[in-house]
């Protein structure tokens, strides 16, 4: 990677965090060594990006900087262009939607260089006849996990065994054709993974789940480290 590719993917990963990052943490992101990175962020600092903190004990920046206009290359281009198929393809319409619309914003930005890449494009994601449809609302879910909205469910398993749930959704995963709402079971009192499309009803609660540590979505990502 060209340092200023670095310089410009540091400045991106600093604004994407909420708390200060070390420098040894950005040294292994990017694959450098720390004191590399001590100068990358001197350099930063001293051609006008608003970086605050010191060796040791981490960095932050001010996020209302504004960076320049970002620059994809052509497999960035193909990538974003992918994933915004298969959003398309595998969601709902309401989702794709929002796809299609950030694509168009990409779109606006590009120099017609850049356009000539993106008519060049030969990866797509095609709609596919084993795609499984399910009751609720993609959406809906979306919502309720970013709202952290506890919710009902009525679940049928694999077994064809009925169950009601109360639930506290932290991700959708999609294991191709399958999509498995992940979240924190009342009644389980531990965390457990529901098909879509199994799912007959969906009911949100007025009540609020909190970000509970060892029931949180981190938890359930490292539940998996120790399997």
């Amino acid at each position: 990677m060209k340092k200023s590719e670095r310089l410009n993917d540091i400045v991106h990963y600093l604004r994407r965090m909420h708390r200060a990052v070390t420098a040894q943490t950005l040294a292994n992101e990017f694959e450098v060594s720390a004191r590399t990175i001590y100068r990358d962020i001197d350099n930063l600092i001293d051609s006008g990006v608003p970086i605050t903190g010191e060796a040791g004990v981490g960095y932050v920046i001010d996020k209302t900087y504004h960076l320049p206009p970002i620059m994809f290359d052509a497999d960035e281009l193909e990538a974003i262009a992918l994933g915004i198929g298969m959003v398309s393809n595998w969601t709902d319409e309401q989702f794709a939607a929002k796809a299609k619309s950030a694509y168009h914003k990409i779109q606006a930005t590009l120099s017609a260089r850049m356009c000539n890449e993106l008519q060049q494009i030969s990866t797509f994601s095609a709609p596919s006849r084993y795609k499984i449809p399910w009751q609720v609302s993609f959406s809906h879910v979306r919502e309720c996990i970013r709202k952290k909205h506890k919710v009902t469910i009525r679940y049928l398993d694999l077994n064809e065994v009925p169950s009601q749930r109360t639930i506290w959704p932290l991700a959708l995963t999609s294991f191709s054709p399958v999509w498995l709402l992940c979240a924190w079971c009342e009644q389980r009192q531990d965390f457990r993974n529901f098909r879509l499309d199994r799912i007959n009803e969906f009911t949100q609660c007025s009540a609020h789940y909190k970000d509970e540590r060892g029931k949180n979505l981190t938890a359930y990502l490292n539940s998996f480290k120790h399997c």
